[in-house]
């Protein structure tokens, strides 16, 4: 029977140490997920490397033959990916893993490389690395979305619709008054993650475990090197998970807006409203009922929420109750910020891909355009115009609403200008009313009148669209 060797970090224990029993290796090793920070953990050796050559620590030859075997690695990993020999459960992460590989490949040099570093200050430092990355990935994310939903705006735009709240109709709008409103909220999340590298990334090396080093190590050198912010206090170092936490946050709240606009096409897309036609490669059919062409890409976009919320709460969770300084429960932070990061990755590709190709049915709309009364405000606001004080005109139109109801009709403008002076007159008001009360009825006229900035109206929509062109242009072109 091959009896396992001792942790290279359990040299102080009798026999083997954990590494005896397969179930305590199994339960600490976090090689599953941890893996993947591979190219930022051989980043930030280099750097450390680097800079433990700079104060004279060990000699250029050591340091060539590290980025040397380094290199190596780094090439062996990316070409066999999991099949990689170097993955050794026993090692526990993805940390002593490289070291022992690049021990086996440059001897003492490959010993030197830990010199005044510790796993906590390394792992700290490699997340940050990740992360920094990982923000990229999703700023490009979402500007593809924000691209389709201008190509959508451009297209559809002008579509005459009914605005809604409380699910309950209220004023008619444009379909590109829509469109901006879910281009401003997703911009607004990747606004959100470019502020994060203001607030975090200060590089870690340097602390050590917790308190630092009586080595003459440089932490300038490396926070050069790795392009990082200025360190800060070695326990605080060490100790904080904030950059993961700011931004599983930030991608909660993208995934959050994706919910709102996938719970908002899923009912777009019912037969019972038929607003929009999505296409045949984001609905899936029925097992059972051959007719069905269901939304399931959106619902599983609004399902994987689910589970973005999960990984923030379970970051918290792991950090309110543990001491200023590393503990081991942070071994699991980047199981939920690997979790977060791919499930808002796929649902933002997904929802780029739903928003190119969906369709806004203009006549399916505009055959119920005249129900729920949207003019209702615009008429009030007309009186407002003629001198009546606007609570005084909100009840003349409610007033003139329940009149349309009584009579069967479903359009303000079939009453008669004296049935708009009589409700006036009814309620205190002088008649004002007159012939271009017309021109303020009917949803088309109503989304013409909008005037005020950011109107979801087609004045509103225009000026934002035109802005939203030359900004994504910009983006694009940088």
């Amino acid at each position: 029977m091959n009896t396992p060797a001792p942790k290279p970090w359990e040299h102080t224990k009798s026999g083997q140490g954990s590494a005896s029993d397969p179930l305590a290796a199994r339960f600490v090793s976090s090689l599953d997920y941890d893996k993947r920070l591979y190219t930022h953990d051989i980043q930030g050796s280099i750097a450390h490397a680097r800079m433990l050559e700079h104060v004279k620590l060990i000699t250029k030859d050591d340091l060539k033959e590290i980025e040397r075997g380094l290199n190596e690695i780094k090439a062996e990993i990316d070409e066999q990916g999991d099949a990689w020999p170097g993955w050794k459960v026993e090692l526990e992460d993805v940390h002593m893993c490289v070291e022992a590989a690049l021990i086996e490949k440059t001897g003492d040099a490959g010993r030197k490389q830990h010199t005044g570093r510790s796993r906590n200050d390394q792992v700290a430092t490699d997340l940050n690395l990740w992360v920094m990355d990982a923000e990229q990935h999703v700023i490009g994310k979402t500007e593809s979305l924000c691209d389709a939903f201008v190509e959508l705006a451009e297209r559809d735009g002008h579509i005459v619709m009914p605005s809604y709240t409380h699910l309950q109709r209220a004023q008619p709008i444009v379909v590109g008054g829509e469109l901006v409103a879910w281009l401003q909220a997703i911009s607004r999340c990747e606004y959100r993650i470019n502020m994060l590298p203001s607030m975090n990334y200060s590089c870690p090396l340097g602390s050590g475990a917790i308190a630092g080093s009586s080595l003459p190590l440089d932490r300038d050198v490396t926070q050069e090197i790795l392009g990082m912010g200025p360190h800060e206090s070695a326990i605080y170092s060490t100790a904080t998970r904030d950059t993961a936490l700011d931004f599983t946050y930030s991608l909660t709240m993208t995934s959050m807006w994706l919910s709102r606009w996938a719970e908002q096409w899923i009912i777009y897309a019912s037969t019972e409203f038929g607003f929009i036609t999505l296409d045949d490669l984001y609905t899936t059919g029925s097992s059972m009922m051959p007719q069905k062409q269901n939304p399931d890409m959106l619902e599983l976009i609004r399902g994987k929420t689910g589970l973005v919320y999960g990984s923030l709460m379970a970051l918290l969770t792991m950090c309110k109750g543990i001491t200023i300084g590393y503990n081991r429960d942070l071994q699991e932070d980047k199981r939920h910020v690997f979790a977060a990061y791919d499930s808002v990755c796929d649902c933002l590709d997904m929802a780029a891909r739903i928003v190119k190709t969906t369709k806004f049915n203009e006549d399916r709309i505009k055959q119920g355009l005249d129900k729920g009364f949207l003019d209702a405000t615009s008429l009030a606001e007309y009186l407002v115009t003629k001198g009546v004080p606007f609570r005084t005109s909100h009840q003349v139109v409610g007033k003139l609403v329940q009149a349309c109801r009584d009579k069967g009709y479903e359009k303000l403008s079939l009453l008669k200008v004296e049935n708009f002076n009589a409700a006036c007159t009814e309620s205190g008001s002088d008649a004002v009313a007159e012939q271009d009360v017309y021109d303020w009825l009917g949803p088309e006229n109503v989304v013409k009148r909008y005037q005020t900035a950011g109107n979801a109206g087609l004045s509103g929509f225009q000026e934002q669209l035109k802005a939203w062109k030359e900004r994504l242009g910009e983006e694009n072109a940088g």
